[in-house]
C-alpha cells in the first residue's frame, strides 16, 4: 500500500521556496491574519486568543525539525481556514443575534479509541431522517442558508482539495474516505485538540501546552457553530463524532448538559496497529525522515491517555448519558444491534431506517486491504495489554455477552 507518491515529492520541492516563512512562524501568521482580514472585510479584534492560539500551534509545527515545506504549508492553509470560519460564525451572529437562541437538543457523541467503529456508529446515526451529523463541507465553511451559493464555490476547492491529499497518499482513500457531502469528525471545528499530533508529528511542546488547557471555549464554539447550522433549518438531533472527545466528556457536559455519549469498544491490541498505520500515512506527507518508533510511542501514549480520561469522567457523569457499544457485536450483528442502539438513545426506530441499513452499512472493497503490523512501530500485544491495563479485559467482556 503506497503511503505517498511522486506528485507529493514534486510539490514539496515547488513550496521549497516559501518554506523560509518557517523560520518566523508568528509574523507568517500574522500577515495571514491581516491578509483575511482584508479579503473578508471581518476584524479579529476582541477574539485575539483565539488568533494567538492558532499561532502557537504553528509555532510549535515551525520548530519539528523534521518537517517538510508541504507540512508547514498544510499547517498555514488550516490554521487559515479555521480562522476565516471563527471570523464567519462571528459576523453571522453579529447580523442575526437571534441565532444564539436556537436549542441544541440531547445531542449525542459517538466517542471510543479510532478503528473501533465509530465512524460506522456515526454514520448508523446520522442516517436516520431524524437526525443529522454536520457535513464535511459545513464545518469547514459554517455559514446560514442565505449565503449557500457562495458556500457552494467553496464546496468545489473543499473537493479539490480532497481529491489532491488522495494523489498525495493514496492510502487516506482507503483508512479514511473523505466525502465533502458526507457527515464527518468535530476537529474540523475544534481548533486545537490530539489529532494535530496524529495528522502531523510529535509536537511535544504543543503537547503539552494542551494537557493544560481548559477546553472549554472550543465546545463553547461548537455549540455556536450547531447553532449556525441549524439556523432558519429543520432543527433536527444533531450526531457528533471524534474518538478524542473521550477526552473531554466532563466539559462537553457542562456544555450540553442533555448530551448522551456513545462509546465503542474494542481491543486495544487490534486497534494500535491500524492507529499507527494511519499516523505513519499523515506523517510521511508531513515529516523528512520517519521514526516508526516514535508512531508507536505517540500513538500508545495518546489512546492510554484518552480511556484513562474516559474511564475517569464517567464517574462523575450520569450512567443513563453513556451507552456502551461493542465493536464486534455491532459489526457481526447489525440488523438486531441498531436497533438497541436507536433505542439506547432514547431515538425511535423506524421502517424507513430498517430499510436504509443495507445502504449504510455498504462499504467498498478496498476498505479491508488496510494492512499492518504492531511489530513495525516498536510494540508488543504485551506491551499494548499493559498500557492498557484492566481496559483490554472490559473490552473482552463486552464484546462476548
Amino acid at each position: 500500500m503506497s503511503r505517498t507518491t511522486l506528485t507529493a515529492s514534486l510539490v514539496n520541492a515547488m513550496l521549497r521556496p516559501s518554506f523560509k516563512g518557517r523560520k518566523r512562524p508568528l509574523e507568517t501568521w500574522q500577515r495571514t491574519v491581516a491578509a483575511i482580514e482584508k479579503s473578508t472585510g471581518w476584524s479579529t479584534a476582541g477574539d485575539e486568543e483565539f488568533t494567538a492560539d492558532l499561532g502557537f500551534h504553528l509555532q510549535c509545527l515551525a520548530e519539528d525539525p523534521q518537517l517538510t515545506p508541504l507540512g508547514w504549508q498544510s499547517g498555514i492553509e488550516d490554521a487559515a481556514k479555521r480562522q476565516e470560519n471563527r471570523l464567519r460564525i462571528r459576523q453571522r451572529l453579529l447580523e442575526h443575534p437571534e441565532i444564539a437562541d436556537e436549542r441544541i437538543v440531547a445531542p449525542v457523541f459517538v466517542v471510543g479509541l479510532p478503528r473501533t467503529a465509530t465512524t460506522l456508529a456515526h454514520k448508523i446515526l446520522a442516517a436516520s431522517d431524524a437526525h443529522r451529523g454536520p457535513l464535511m463541507w459545513e464545518m469547514m465553511r459554517t455559514d446560514i442558508p442565505q449565503h449557500r451559493a457562495e458556500a457552494d464555490k467553496a464546496i468545489k476547492s473543499l473537493e479539490s482539495g480532497t481529491r489532491m491529499m488522495v494523489r498525495f497518499s493514496p492510502s487516506w482513500e482507503v483508512i479514511h474516505p473523505m466525502r465533502v457531502h458526507s457527515p464527518e469528525e468535530s476537529m474540523l471545528i475544534l481548533p486545537h485538540g490530539t489529532y494535530h499530533l496524529i495528522l502531523r508529528g510529535a509536537l511535544p511542546k504543543y503537547r503539552r501546552w494542551l494537557a493544560g488547557r481548559d477546553c472549554t471555549p472550543d465546545y463553547l464554539y461548537l455549540k455556536r457553530a450547531l447553532q449556525v447550522l441549524q439556523y432558519q433549518r429543520e432543527p433536527k438531533r444533531w450526531m457528533l463524532k471524534y474518538p478524542a472527545h473521550l477526552n473531554d466528556m466532563e466539559v462537553i457536559k457542562r456544555v450540553f448538559p442533555d448530551a448522551t455519549f456513545v462509546w465503542t469498544h474494542r481491543d486495544p491490541t487490534t486497534v494500535m496497529g491500524s492507529v499507527c498505520s494511519l499516523m505513519e500515512t499523515s506523517w510521511s506527507l508531513y515529516q523528512r525522515r520517519l521514526d516508526f518508533a516514535s508512531i508507536g510511542q505517540v500513538a500508545l501514549s495518546l489512546l492510554v491517555e484518552s480511556i484513562e480520561a474516559g474511564r475517569k469522567a464517567r464517574l462523575s457523569l450520569p450512567a443513563e448519558s453513556i451507552v456502551d457499544v461493542p465493536y464486534h457485536r455491532l459489526n457481526s450483528d447489525p440488523v438486531n444491534e441498531v436497533p438497541k442502539l436507536y433505542q439506547a438513545i432514547g431515538a425511535e426506530w423506524t421502517a424507513k431506517d430498517a430499510g436504509n441499513l443495507e445502504n449504510v452499512l455498504a462499504r467498498p472493497v478496498r476498505d479491508r486491504r488496510h494492512e499492518y503490523s504492531l511489530s513495525r512501530y516498536g510494540l508488543t500485544i504485551q506491551a499494548v495489554e499493559d498500557a492498557f491495563g484492566d481496559y483490554t479485559r472490559l473490552c473482552g467482556t463486552l464484546n462476548t455477552r
